[in-house]
């Protein structure tokens, strides 16, 4: 079984000024997020990484750039198109303040799955496309370089929380009761039953514990031990 570790990237000024900046170009991390990337690059140094995908836009390959600065070894580095950020259309570049007023937003916040963006994708589309992605790319990660295999996936927070979404087995409409925060690590291991999730929504702790090889795909009865 594979380990994707799913990374958010750190935090723009769209961000700060409510913006949904969407795929517009130019986005960059701001001085907290360079600092927020830093942070978790530094935990991810003890985590011997086989590879780092990223989003094609700036703010995640920024992210992505300070992870792999950081490892030892030499990781293969990926961008991939299907973990990029959802095609809001119309409403990309709008402020939240002024989309909390459209009647999609509503939708949006209690029946996702019914949502389609003007000009856009639906979010259903978007968790497909990523979910599709980062299950083909743990597959091959894993068939090259074993069940051990522990790789970064840097992506945008709707993204994440559709992945974990799915992985937790949770409808489309309960993912807004997920938070994925700027730079936040959240944990999936895929085996050949269902996935299993590890963390959601850290941005600290020691993750030395993801360098030794994961155990049966099983869920343990009763908890288990924990990691060695």
């Amino acid at each position: 079984m594979g380990t994707v570790i799913l990374v958010r990237h750190g935090r723009t000024q769209a961000n700060v000024d409510g913006i949904l900046a969407g795929r517009t170009a130019g986005v960059d991390l701001d001085d907290r997020g360079r600092e927020q990337a830093a942070a978790t690059s530094e935990r991810l140094m003890t985590v011997p990484l086989v590879g780092i995908v990223s989003s094609p836009l700036e703010r995640c390959r920024q992210t992505s750039g300070l992870i792999l600065d950081r490892q030892q070894g030499s990781p293969e580095f990926l961008v991939e198109d299907d973990i990029t950020e959802c095609d809001y259309g119309d409403w990309q570049g709008g402020t939240l303040k002024q989309l909390s007023t459209e009647k999609l937003w509503k939708v949006v916040q209690s029946s996702p799955s019914a949502a389609a963006f003007p000009g856009g994708e639906s979010l259903a589309a978007m968790q497909a496309r990523s979910v599709a992605a980062i299950r083909r790319l743990d597959a091959r990660f894993e068939e090259q370089h074993g069940p051990g295999a522990v790789w970064v996936a840097v992506s945008h927070g709707d993204i994440i929380k559709s992945i974990l979404a799915d992985a937790y087995g949770m409808h489309l409409d309960l993912f807004q009761r997920i938070s994925v925060g700027p730079a936040s690590v959240s944990i999936v291991r895929y085996g050949a039953g269902a996935p299993s999730v590890h963390a959601t929504n850290t941005e600290s702790g020691d993750l030395s514990w993801l360098r030794t090889v994961p155990p049966s795909a099983d869920a343990p009865v009763g908890g288990g031990a924990g990691p060695a």
